[in-house]
Parts: C-alpha cells; sequence; structure tokens
C-alpha cells in the first residue's frame, strides 16, 4: 500500500530552518504499531498522522480532521510544530477553501487557522509551580538555573541569552533523571522578548529544534513576568526558529511559517 507523505520544516520562513515534521494524510488510522514504525523510519522528532472527522458536523470554511504524533521512540499528547506542519499540508493541498482547521487529539480540540503565510495554533495553556533547586539537574545541565518550576515539563529559567545559546547538557546524566521527562531552559532575549532551547532525551529526542508544546509553559510564564499578552519568541537550536505568541489565559496562541522540504510516497 502505498501512502503519500510530507516533511516539512515548522516555525521558520527558510529550508533547513525550524523543526522537520513528517506528515502523513491518512483515510483511515494505520495500526499502532505500523505508525510507530514509520515514525522510527522517519527518525524525525515527530511524525503527524491525521484522518478526516467524521463525527462532527461540518462548519463552513472549517475542516475538521484527527490527528496523533508518533516520536522514535512513542505516541505523545501534544506537539505545536507538527500540529504547524499538518495544518500547512491541508490548507495547501487537501482544503484549499478551508480557512480553519480543528485537530481532534490527546489533548483535546485543538484549532488552527491562516492569515496569508502565517498559521496560527490555539493550545492550552500550562501553568508552572516554582521548586527548588535540584542538585541532579544542575549537573547534567552543566550550569545552575536562576529558576526553577515543575509543569507537565520542567521549566529552567535562566539570566541571558547567552547561557542559553552556549549550553552543552550532559543527555545520558538528563535521560537518567527519572522524574524528567524533558527540559525547557529559557532566558529573556536581546532581539526578542524570550528564548529557549528544549531537551527531551528520554523520548529519544536529544534536542528538539522548535518546540510548540514547551511554549504552552514558556508564553504564560512570560506573558506574567514581562506584563505583557504578545511576545516575540527564539528557539536557540542549530537550526532555529521564530514563534509570535500571545496569552490568553487559560489558551495559547502561537504563529509561525513553514516551508516544504519534501514530498512524496512510502510503502507499506
Amino acid at each position: 500500500m502505498k501512502l503519500p507523505i510530507y516533511q516539512i520544516d515548522a516555525f521558520t520562513s527558510k529550508l533547513f530552518g525550524g523543526n522537520p515534521a513528517a506528515v502523513c494524510p491518512l483515510d483511515q488510522w494505520l495500526t499502532d504499531d505500523v505508525m510507530q514504525k514509520i515514525g522510527i523510519e522517519n527518525n524525525l522528532s515527530e511524525t503527524a498522522f491525521f484522518i478526516p472527522d467524521s463525527s462532527r458536523s461540518a462548519a463552513e470554511g472549517v475542516a475538521r480532521y484527527k490527528l496523533r504524533w508518533f516520536t522514535p521512540a512513542r505516541e505523545i499528547e501534544l506537539c505545536g510544530h507538527a500540529t504547524l506542519a499538518s495544518a500547512f499540508v491541508i490548507f495547501k493541498y487537501l482544503n484549499l477553501t478551508a480557512n480553519a482547521i480543528e485537530f481532534d487529539s490527546m489533548s483535546g480540540i485543538l484549532t488552527v487557522t491562516r492569515n496569508e503565510d502565517l498559521i496560527t495554533l490555539d493550545f492550552p495553556s500550562i501553568p508552572v509551580t516554582p521548586t527548588a533547586l535540584r542538585s541532579d539537574l544542575v549537573e547534567a545541565l552543566g550550569i545552575a538555573p536562576a529558576l526553577l518550576y515543575n509543569s507537565q515539563r520542567t521549566l529552567a529559567v535562566f539570566e541571558n541569552a547567552e547561557q542559553i545559546l552556549n549550553m552543552k547538557p550532559n543527555l545520558s546524566k538528563l535521560a537518567a533523571i527519572p522524574d524528567i521527562s524533558g527540559i525547557a531552559v529559557t532566558a529573556p532575549g536581546v532581539d526578542c522578548d524570550f528564548v529557549s532551547r528544549f531537551f527531551i532525551p528520554k523520548f529519544g529526542i536529544d534536542e528538539d529544534p522548535v518546540t510548540g508544546s514547551a511554549h504552552c509553559i514558556l508564553i504564560p510564564y512570560w506573558a506574567d513576568r514581562l506584563g505583557k499578552s504578545k511576545l516575540f519568541a527564539r528557539q536557540l537550536s542549530s537550526r532555529g526558529g521564530e514563534l509570535w505568541c500571545e496569552s490568553l489565559g487559560d489558551r495559547v496562541k502561537m504563529s509561525g511559517k513553514a516551508v516544504e522540504y519534501m514530498r512524496g510516497e512510502i510503502e507499506v
């Protein structure tokens, strides 16, 4: 059986930037085992699969799909850049008249809209709770953060962007910490409101180039700290990424661009 596949660079306006995601449009779900094997074979941080959602009535200008994401290690509950990449494929190739997409996912209904070449994700806001610094994390990161927070992911706040850019964590030590599945490191920006990087070696991803789900934590934190609801962010991975962000209380919006790298077929 031949299936279409796309590889999209998300949260960037230039090829070979942002975060690459594979996107596989389907008519019906494959088995979990096959989707996981495709994720392993693609060897990207995420592979997205979606099918048309016939369980909900159609609305004018809104396309509805069910969406799932797989890393090379496991299925995950939320992924920003692969959602943006999926929306890019739908808007460009599959549903040219739609102005909005509603994805039914493990994290609920995710709404995506477009304004010319900017695609906006509406995601849940995730609050953080202050916690004490811990020696195992400081040893893994190689530098002590100024502040540490717990949430669905750990958030470590540093004093300046240079610390984030130059950080070289010990990924094996980070993966060995039992109660930390992934960590976002962040600091005030120089030419933006804030910068970040995201490490998640436990899920088979040493460093995620641009991480939409981490910004569900980062956006409300920085909006509260800076006293503003609209922010511009950069993720300082080697590929780099740009996000236009907005805090809306219990929701956040993050907007970015996307570039097609490849499209073709896979045989399963």
